[in-house]
């Protein structure tokens, strides 16, 4: 799943060869601003089949964070 998340983050972003861990943080890291971060949910939504509303998307600060909802909410890897 850290791999998918990974290339989903490249595709938002428009970054390449990104060194990204459970630890990375959205907006220390990867300098995701709100907009980017409200499209990168909305990319992880449908890929994953999952809605993630909009006041929980403020606890996703890491990837770490993200695989964790993910997994909460059924997704399997």
């Amino acid at each position: 799943m850290l791999e998918r998340i990974k290339e989903i983050i490249e595709e938002q972003l428009g970054l390449d060869n990104l060194v990204v861990t459970e630890e990375t943080s959205f907006k220390d890291d990867l300098d995701v601003d709100s907009l980017d971060l409200f499209e990168l949910v909305m990319a992880l939504e449908e890929e994953y089949g999952v809605q993630i509303p909009s006041e929980e998307v403020e606890n996703l600060t890491t990837v770490g964070a993200v695989i964790n909802y993910l997994q909460d909410k059924g997704v399997n890897v």
